[in-house]
């Protein structure tokens, strides 16, 4: 489960240099692509991941789904610290050789006062996989998913602090929460006073991990992330429900029915919380079989890291169409109603040959240095 989690980490980090954060942890491009939605429209392949319900939600040809890989990576660096940081670190190279050189001075402040009141670099990145037996009895989708984000706020010493007292006193705290878990996702369809429901469950068991530090501005490095680490196991469940009729979809999801929580270690500023809040999301969808169109909206707040300016909670919309089950378009809008994170826009292609084998890819758009990707394989029988 730790080496989910810690690979979960590297695909955020690998995608680092050229993707935004999208705020979404389901690696999945079909989602992604329609505003990161699925509570009532995700595949059966797809469904622990949104909604275990959907499980039940097949058609009568298939038999039996594997989704492997899935993987997504999002980076939000809206004032471009990163490559500031760099910047600053070699002018500090500079001033060390040569301490006198007016000139050098100036450019440590220029820039130092360029840091000062940045937003935090956030970086996720996600990674899933699936097998999935769908059966009237009781449906069946094992799954494993991993997760991770990192976030780092650069903290700058005042301007009235003289070179080199205030690169050395100027600091990047840097915080990171690694998340994987392992589970199976049940449901069964059934008919009660004329109408069409499918409910389902999801045991699973969960493995956390954060890392927190306080680095100088002078050593700072995005993949020193690990350099301190506590972890946590937990038994946890998902509930769902959806409700079908004709065209019409109703859901509902529960995620993390048992509130987490983990400490970081304690750093020289204090410890850090990660809340790993329930979750419940409704949707609403308008299916065809060449059209479909939804919407998933979160009625509940993430906190995520405490001390942090960081929670969000989402209203997503999405569509989709779909070229006689052998090439999909799908687009989306997501808006999220704490103001934490940009509006994003999401779009995708998805690729299905006979139908057998499922190739996507999806990209999302915050304005600048906001961009993310996915992609997923899946094969169904």
């Amino acid at each position: 489960m730790k080496q989910l989690t810690k690979l979960s980490v590297v695909i955020g980090l690998t995608f680092l240099s050229t993707q935004s954060y999208a705020a979404s942890s389901v690696a999945d491009a079909r989602g992604n692509a329609m505003g990161n939605t699925g509570v009532s429209t995700a595949d059966y392949l797809l469904a622990p991941f949104y909604n275990p319900a959907l499980a039940a939600v097949y058609r009568d040809s298939d038999s039996f789904g594997v989704l492997f890989p899935a993987i997504g990576a999002n980076v939000r660096d809206t004032d471009e610290t990163i490559d500031s940081i760099d910047d600053l670190q070699e002018t500090i190279k500079r001033y060390e050789a040569n301490t006198t050189d007016p000139t050098i001075v100036a450019d440590l402040n220029t820039q130092l006062d360029a840091l000062e009141g940045n937003k935090p670099i956030v970086a996720s990145g996600g990674a899933g996989a699936a097998v999935a037996i769908p059966l009237n009895a009781l449906s069946m989708n094992i799954f494993v998913r991993g997760y991770a984000e990192i976030l780092a706020f650069p903290d700058i010493e005042s301007s009235s602090t003289a070179v080199p007292d205030r690169y050395e006193n100027s600091t990047v705290d840097m915080v990171a929460f690694g998340y994987s878990e392992f589970g199976v996702a049940l449901a069964k369809r059934f008919s009660f006073g004329g109408q069409d429901f499918a409910l389902g469950i999801t045991p699973k068991f969960q493995d956390m991990t954060t890392y927190k530090q306080v680095i100088s501005v002078e050593d700072f490095d995005i993949d020193d992330y690990d350099q301190s680490e506590t972890s946590k196991s937990a038994f946890n469940l998902d509930l769902g429900a959806v409700w079908l009729y004709q065209q019409f979809r109703a859901g509902i999801a529960v995620k993390d029915l048992f509130s987490q929580s983990i400490d970081t270690v304690v750093a020289s500023n204090g410890a850090t919380t990660y809340e790993l809040d329930t979750q419940v999301t409704v949707s609403g969808a308008y299916t065809l079989e060449y059209f479909i169109a939804t919407f998933d909206w979160d009625l509940t707040d993430q906190s995520r890291f405490s001390g942090y300016d960081d929670d969000t909670q989402f209203l997503r919309f999405g569509v989709e169409g779909n070229a006689f089950g052998w090439a999909q378009l799908r687009a989306g809008y997501q808006v999220d109603l704490e103001d934490t994170l940009d509006d994003s826009v999401t779009a995708g292609i998805g690729i299905s040959p006979g139908d057998l084998v499922s190739l996507d890819f999806a990209g999302s758009y915050a304005g600048d240095n906001q961009f993310g990707l996915s992609a997923n394989l899946a094969f169904t029988f």
